[in-house]
This record gives C-alpha cells, sequence and structure tokens, in this order.
C-alpha cells in the first residue's frame, strides 16, 4: 500500500512540474579594474612575482555565489608581463582566479580598454579566461571564433538567456590583424539579437559600454541605444564605462512584460580616487517563467559597493558595503558615494528597483 506521504510528495511534484513557474537569477558587476596601485599592492613574496587578489571580493562572495548565474565587467587584458596600470592596463593571471572564486561565471570583455595590450593581449585574455572555465563575450581571437562562440546562450535554471556585448570603441587603438571587438553598431546589434532568438534564447541581455565618464546621468547617445535596444525587445540592457552609477530604469514592452535597463553599474573595484568612482552596483535581476508561458524579468534589486585602498600591513584593497565601511579614512567618502548614488536614483530611476538583495 502506498503510503499518504508518497501520495503527497507524488502530488506535490507534479504540481510543481505542470505549474510551479521556474526561476532563475542573475548577478551583473560592474568594471573589474587594475589600477597600478592595485598591482603593487597584490605583489607578495620577493623575486617570485606572485599576486594575491583572494581579499577583493569577500565580503560580497555570498552573493554573487548565490546567484545563477554572475556578470562583470573585466576592463583589463590579462597579457602576461610586465603587468601595467593606466592608462594601458594589464592584469596578472590571478586576477582571473580572484574572479572566479568568487563565483563569476563571465567576464564581458568588450570595452574601450580591451586592446591595450593589442591583439596579443586581447587573444592571451581569451585563453587565461578558457583555462579557468569563465565564460567571455564581446572579444574574439578572429571572426571564425566568433562565429562559433555567438550566439552565446546559457541556460539558467532551465531558462535560456542570450548575451551579446558591445563597445564604443578602443581608445584610438586599432586591431592589427584578425582579432575581432565588437564595436557598437545598431544593424550588426540587430542581426546578432536575431541570430541570438532564432538559435533559442528565451530573453536577451546586452552588455553595452558607452556614455560619458564622471557623469551620473545619461547621454542622448545611450538614451537612443537604450531606446533601440528595448524596441528590439531586449531583456536586459547592461552598461557600463563611466565609471560612476547612472539611473536604473524598468520598463514595459509591447508584450506587457519588463525590460530593465542599467545605465551604469559604475566601477566595481579599482583605484580610482574620488567618492562617485570609489563605488559601484551590483545588480540582481529576477528572472521567471510559468508553465507553457514566455519567460520574462520579473524584478531587478541593487547593493551599493564601495572600494577600500590597502593599507600597506593591514589589508589589500576589498570591496565594502559603503553603510558599514571600518576604514576611519575612507568611511566619509563611503557615505558620500552611497548618499549621491541614492540621490540620483530616488529623482531619476523609473520603476520599481529595490535596493538590497
Amino acid at each position: 500500500m502506498i503510503s499518504a506521504t508518497l501520495t503527497l510528495t507524488f502530488f506535490l511534484n507534479l504540481y510543481n512540474l505542470l505549474f510551479a513557474p521556474q526561476q532563475a537569477t542573475i548577478v551583473f558587476a560592474g568594471d573589474a579594474m587594475m589600477h597600478q596601485g592595485q598591482i603593487d599592492a597584490a605583489r607578495k613574496g620577493g623575486d617570485v612575482y606572485v599576486y594575491d587578489f583572494g581579499e577583493y571580493f569577500l565580503q560580497f562572495a555570498d552573493d554573487i555565489s548565490s546567484a545563477d548565474y554572475a556578470v562583470v565587467n573585466l576592463e583589463t587584458p590579462l597579457g602576461g608581463k610586465p603587468y601595467s596600470g593606466y592608462p594601458c592596463f594589464c592584469a596578472p593571471d590571478s586576477y582571473a582566479d580572484a574572479i572566479k572564486e568568487a563565483g563569476f561565471d563571465m567576464c564581458t570583455t568588450a570595452n574601450n580598454h580591451t586592446l591595450d595590450k593589442r591583439d596579443r593581449g586581447l587573444k592571451r585574455t581569451i585563453e587565461v579566461l578558457n583555462s579557468r572555465g569563465l565564460d567571455h563575450v564581446g572579444t574574439y581571437r578572429n571572426k571564425a571564433q566568433r562565429d562559433s562562440i555567438l550566439p552565446l546562450i546559457r541556460e539558467i535554471n532551465d531558462i535560456k538567456v542570450g548575451f551579446l556585448s558591445y563597445t564604443y570603441g578602443t581608445n584610438g587603438i586599432e586591431i592589427q590583424g584578425d582579432a575581432v571587438v565588437d564595436i557598437i553598431n545598431k544593424e550588426q546589434i540587430k542581426r546578432d539579437i536575431t541570430l541570438t532568438r532564432q538559435a533559442g534564447a528565451e530573453l536577451v541581455c546586452v552588455t553595452i559600454h558607452w556614455g560619458d565618464e564622471y557623469k551620473l546621468l545619461p547621454n542622448s547617445f545611450q538614451k537612443n541605444m537604450a531606446d533601440f535596444l528595448v524596441a528590439e525587445g531586449v531583456e536586459l540592457v547592461i552598461g557600463s564605462h563611466p565609471h560612476v552609477i547612472q539611473p536604473i530604469e524598468i520598463r514595459k514592452g509591447a508584450d506587457g512584460r519588463n525590460q530593465l535597463v542599467v545605465y551604469s553599474l559604475g566601477n566595481f573595484i579599482s583605484n580610482m580616487k574620488t567618492a562617485d568612482t570609489r563605488g559601484g552596483l551590483m545588480v540582481k535581476t529576477f528572472l521567471s517563467r510559468k508553465p507553457g508561458g514566455k519567460a520574462q524579468v520579473d524584478s531587478a534589486a541593487y547593493k551599493l559597493v564601495f572600494t577600500v585602498p590597502a593599507a600597506p600591513g593591514q589589508h589589500n584593497y576589498y570591496l565594502t558595503n559603503p553603510d558599514s565601511c571600518t576604514s576611519a579614512q575612507w568611511r566619509g567618502h563611503a557615505k558620500n558615494f552611497a548618499s549621491r548614488a541614492r540621490d540620483i536614483f530616488t529623482k531619476h530611476n523609473k520603476g520599481e528597483v529595490k535596493e538590497g538583495f
């Protein structure tokens, strides 16, 4: 005889299969940079050059790793020695280890610093990310590799999300060989979106490097591109490059489903100096699909992050909650950043985007 418990379990499982929505979460983080001060602080040992970035993300590792998928903008090549900061970045390979260990699944690589170490640095970055099992999108060894990677679709709790990434430019550095950087071009983007949908993506995410540096509000180009991407049906538009936060919008598409626009996540971690550039956002998106229905963006929430620089003999650079910054030197800067960010969001966000997750 089948017990009442087994019968109940069977019907609960059947109900979940037929009626319960599938759910997934994605966390997006801003610019992971590598200034000279970061390189110097991370160096360990004497003659042997070992770099340890393990302290960077510890306070937010649970937020990152607990998401079903996590994405960060890698705004530095992993071009091999010699390592360098601004204006031409080049980070040690162990930076990728720290990103992976923190729980990130993907690095977007289409940004204005992707050619800082020219074609060789771009291609080596791809090799390092591949060796760490990190997804990447936005730059490619050649057209054949681009064609083999795109459409890039990941099944996140059975919800198929397609990822694309573009940048406004590469600081005037031109490709010398056959490497490919995805540059913002409406016709190309439109073709890529179409191919991604045809390949089975239920939701499309476009990460886009755009805007004016250090400006807390989007410019006309960003607004125009956001309107274009929303009109093309892109559900997740995630911006970077200004090095400061910018507003977040939840719009309603033609079919009534939500479309998220984040104009700028700001810096994730860096050695920039002002309060605004020391802070940034993590944005968490909540996705779902009811049985027989379409996948959708249910909601979004954000957390503020703030970079505390290294203190020799005490700690490396690390991310902290700006409201609970324990550094006496940086506590005021952290509170100033948080106050200005919340003021921007209060005045300019559209739709309900909650703080905290």
